[in-house]
């Protein structure tokens, strides 16, 4: 029995699967996305390509209700999550009590957990739905209780759009938050979801399968995604972009290389599954083109966006060379007036926030008929059984 198209040699487990991250290895089935070689992430059955200028809401939608909405299911669910949105009494005392100097994606997973605190129904959907409406307050909050603006911050306005609502509370002086807005409603699509397995995705779902809460389930979802190899690298990449510091094509390969030489990673480029470009990061330098051609940095990645590459395809062992959705999303965030790095897993984390929770829903009231799937729980193999179990 062959699963998905998988090669046939997947579910023949031996010795080589063993310590290997479970890489390759089907363990269940995902309703929300897949991922292919050529075209990338595709949610529920539409490539990235064609959602990526669609409203979030729009996208939330989809990847809860299998479909994408009509005018009036749109309209109807966008009413839905402004009902949803409040932020309950509390969670602003809790975020003063932090240390300001913690990294933001522990700021975040302490804010969802308090939420569920403050706020959790037990109910699978309604809390999935009412942290993803959730989330654009509690981030503006995190930054402005990190930077010290707890004064003046302006009440929370539920009839704007979830990246509106966002921008509202953040409030930045001097920048466009139109532009603001786009570039972000962008990259939330972009990053929503990603196939089941991922370590965030499949965490999160991990979590959940031992009926922890949507909350306490995404709050460990987003301590996976805060790690330097999964979410964290998006902000490594732009610290890598900002080192380069030219666009000159001889200077960046000149650092390329260096950086191979110095067996340092080249940021923002490969893919686990894919073999070309990520259409995600297409889609991003796209945005840019249009919306900010000249900024040193965006000629810095329209660059290595093409230097990169080639220098990459000389080593054989490299499958994928080619740009991932991480080479762009900082440049656009810096662009409009998000500098600081080290919030860029943040966005990502709210990003994923929809699609998780949509996946865990799936797992937890849809599968095997409304039971479920069970807790998880991988075989391990005692180590002096391993060299002959399986084989």
């Amino acid at each position: 029995m062959r699963l998905s198209g998988e090669p046939e040699s997947l579910l023949e487990l031996t010795t080589a699967h063993l310590n290997s991250g479970l890489r390759g290895v089907p363990v269940g089935t995902c309703r929300t996305s897949f991922v292919t070689p050529d075209e990338g992430v595709h949610y529920c059955g539409y490539p990235i390509g064609e959602l990526a200028m669609l409203a979030p809401e729009d996208v939330i939608y989809l990847l809860y209700n299998k479909e994408l909405p009509t005018l009036e299911q749109s309209v109807s669910f966008r009413k839905d999550l402004q009902s949803r949105g409040a932020i309950p009494p509390g969670i602003e005392e809790v975020l003063a009590s932090l240390p300001r100097n913690g990294h933001p994606m522990d700021w975040l997973s302490i804010g969802i957990h308090t939420l569920g605190m403050l706020s959790g129904t037990g109910n699978w959907s309604d809390d999935a739905l009412n942290l993803t409406a959730q989330m654009p307050r509690l981030m503006g909050l995190i930054f402005r209780y990190r930077e010290g603006r707890t004064e003046g911050i302006p009440d929370d306005d539920l009839n704007l759009p979830l990246v509106g609502r966002f921008t509202h509370t953040l409030d930045l002086q001097d920048v466009d938050k139109a532009v603001m807005n786009r570039i972000l409603s962008t990259y939330l699509v972009l990053h929503m979801d990603h196939g089941g397995g991922n370590l965030s995705t499949f965490a999160g779902k991990a979590v959940a399968s031992g009926h922890a809460s949507v909350f306490a389930s995404l709050a460990g979802a987003m301590n996976a995604l805060s790690g330097p190899l999964h979410g964290r690298a998006n902000q490594s990449c732009f610290e890598f972009v900002k080192r380069i510091g030219t666009s000159d094509p001889a200077e960046v390969e000149r650092f390329v290389r260096g950086e191979l030489e110095a067996k340092r990673p080249v940021f923002g480029f490969g893919h686990a599954v894919l073999r070309s470009e990520d259409p995600r990061a297409a889609a991003q330098f796209a945005l840019g083109e249009e919306i900010c051609p000249d900024d040193e940095y965006f000629r810095t990645i329209r660059v290595l966006r093409e230097v990169a590459p080639r220098v990459l395809s000389e080593n054989p062992k490299i499958r994928n060379p080619n740009a991932n959705v991480d080479i762009a999303s900082g440049t656009l965030l810096n662009f409009v007036g998000l500098s600081k790095a080290e919030y860029y897993t943040t966005f990502f984390g709210w990003a994923r926030v929809a699609g998780i929770g949509a996946q865990i829903i799936d797992e937890r009231t849809v599968m095997r008929g409304g039971k479920g799937v069970p807790i998880y729980r991988p075989k391990y193999i005692a180590e002096e059984q391993s060299l002959r179990h399986l084989d």
